[in-house]
């Protein structure tokens, strides 16, 4: 044959060279191919009914493909698993100066408070002097029963074990206070909940006075109408913290509420709230000096149990009401709308105006210290929402 023939090949439509050709590229997946027969080239039996591809051939492309897109399905979620895992510590630095502008000082506004705190207290001993003069003699109105009394007896000295206490922890806190990075914030916060429970303490021993709650008691005699005797009376109060170890508690009717269950209580809520959650071992210490200060008031028969208990209700109650919606300003929160209906709450919104996030806690020196050889420690209490 002079002409080269052409012999399309059904599978893979690729035209092969006449055989002529000594080497040829044989396709794996291709029939083998075509034979000679006396000088005339032939098909193999299987080429002239070639079978279609089959099912699994076709699919071949699309399981590639699928392959591929679990293949990303399985990256994309092991990286959203890996930033889900890792995203609580993942931590943006706030530069100081605009740390400063979230939590100014405002000296000022603590200076307020403080003043505040000092004139109720002051009041207080006023309040108490003319107290003392409308407290019914025992021989006329006996103590009132009291359950507490009825199965614990008096122990004389019960009451030095609670006034020791509550001058350790008010000296903790203070210390505390002092070492604090925001003193300024938390010290007004303080301030003003001593100044408003020894108000609410001023209206319920005026209003209502209960006569003594033991045969033991001494009181002091009554002036009635000796306003001199009176400042005196007022002046020795103040000079001696109102505490009998300094002898210059010898007034009675100021029962209702305890004025040593607020200052122990208090005293530790503060200490709680602002001691790093590390530090266990300082909340339980100071948390058994203000149980043991407050059941020791009771054992030694100085106050009423209802004295006590509504002293720690009123306590607490204004410590996690300011706290509550400290937290919630803070974290620019819609106000709740019981808790603004404190008569206190133009006073809040004067104090914590300006603070604009949960105040940390940090420590620093009272004092700074030059630059070549300054410490600050801090300690941040994980899990605030401080």
């Amino acid at each position: 044959m002079a002409a080269p023939q052409l012999i399309p090949d059904e599978e893979d439509e690729v035209v092969r060279p006449h055989l002529e050709v000594n080497a040829t590229a044989v396709d794996p997946a291709s029939p083998p191919p075509p034979q000679l027969t006396n000088g005339t080239p032939t098909r193999h039996a299987s080429s002239s009914s070639s079978p279609p591809p089959t099912a699994a051939a076709a699919k071949l492309p699309q399981r590639s493909r699928l392959s591929a897109l679990l293949a990303q399905n399985q990256l994309v979620r092991s990286l959203g698993g890996q930033l889900q895992r890792h995203r609580d510590y993942v931590k943006i630095a706030v530069p100081e100066e605009e740390r400063a502008e979230l939590l100014p000082a405002e000296w000022w506004k603590t200076g307020v408070a403080f003043l505040y705190a000092l004139f109720i207290l002051f009041f207080t001993t006023v309040i108490i002097t003319l107290v003392h003069e409308r407290v019914p003699d025992k021989s006329v109105s006996p103590p009132l029963p009291d359950k507490f009394f009825d199965y614990v007896d008096r122990v004389p000295w019960a009451f030095t074990v609670t006034e020791v206490n509550g001058l350790v922890l008010c000296g903790l806190w203070l210390v505390q206070l002092l070492a604090l990075k925001h003193k300024a914030i938390v010290g007004r916060r303080c301030f003003f909940l001593i100044g408003t429970l020894y108000m609410y303490r001023c209206v319920t021993m005026y209003i209502t006075t209960l006569p003594v709650p033991g045969k033991h008691m001494v009181c002091a005699p009554k002036l009635y109408n000796d306003s001199t005797g009176k400042i005196w009376r007022i002046l020795r109060l103040i000079s001696g913290g109102g505490l009998s170890l300094t002898g210059s508690q010898l007034m009675c009717g100021d029962f209702l509420y305890s004025g040593h269950t607020v200052m122990l209580t208090l005293s530790y809520l503060f200490i709680q709230e602002y001691s790093p959650r590390c530090m266990w071992w300082y909340r339980w210490f100071c948390w058994s000096l203000s149980a043991s200060g407050l059941l020791c008031i009771l054992v030694a028969h100085e106050h009423y149990s209802i004295d006590v208990v509504v002293a720690y209700i009123a306590t607490t109650r204004c410590f996690w009401w300011y706290h509550s919606m400290a937290h919630t300003h803070a974290q620019q929160q819609p106000p709740c709308s019981f808790l603004s209906r404190t008569w206190w709450n133009p006073v809040f919104n004067f104090l914590e105006r300006n603070v604009q996030t949960t105040v940390p806690i940090e420590f620093c020196l009272p004092v700074p210290l030059p630059a070549s050889c300054r410490q600050r420690y801090r300690m941040v209490g994980g899990g605030r929402d401080e």
